[in-house]
């Protein structure tokens, strides 16, 4: 600790048996491993606090970067919801189609209605009641489209495998 070798030892030891005396000598060598002790506490402790305090300002430094990082997240955030618009993004994934099949003014639409059947001219009919009906029967009034089908998405239809009928899928 001081680096005191054994001959320096002795040295102090005589003069401090000549001074202090034989009779004071183990009361005063008791006095100073007491302190020799307290100071070893002392120092032990201190080093503990050092150690305590070093290890705090390394989690200091850790919190301040972890604060750091969730700061730049915050901002990287609240950049990119300040770039997107959000009425856009509603606009984009709204159904296109969804505005035309509310107002049918002005564009064609599908219908399943069988067409209306023409009325024979009255002439003709006086003819057809006369005759034992020379002309065959109307047949059923076909689907008339009035426009376009409506659109199906894509992958919205099964496979051609399984809309077929059973009997194409399975011969008996």
């Amino acid at each position: 600790m001081f680096d005191l070798a054994w001959s320096e030892i002795a040295l102090i030891l005589l003069v401090a048996l000549v001074v202090i005396g034989p009779k004071d000598l183990p009361h005063a060598i008791r006095g100073v491993a007491d302190f020799i002790r307290k100071a070893r506490r002392m120092a032990g402790e201190f080093q503990v606090h050092v150690d305590e305090m070093m290890r705090e300002s390394k989690l200091d430094e850790v919190k301040r970067q972890i604060d750091e990082v969730r700061t730049g997240i915050y901002d990287m955030k609240r950049d990119v919801e300040r770039q997107i618009d959000e009425q856009g993004l509603r606009d984009a994934f709204k159904d296109p189609f969804a505005d035309a099949a509310g107002s049918s003014y002005g564009t064609a639409s599908w219908s399943a209605t069988p067409a209306p059947a023409e009325a024979p001219p009255p002439a003709a009919s006086a003819a057809s009641a006369d005759s034992t009906s020379t002309t065959p029967p109307p047949a059923a009034s076909p689907l008339v489209a009035e426009g376009p089908p409506p659109f199906v998405p894509p992958g919205t239809l099964p496979p051609a495998s399984l809309a077929a009928p059973a009997q194409a899928r399975d011969p008996v």
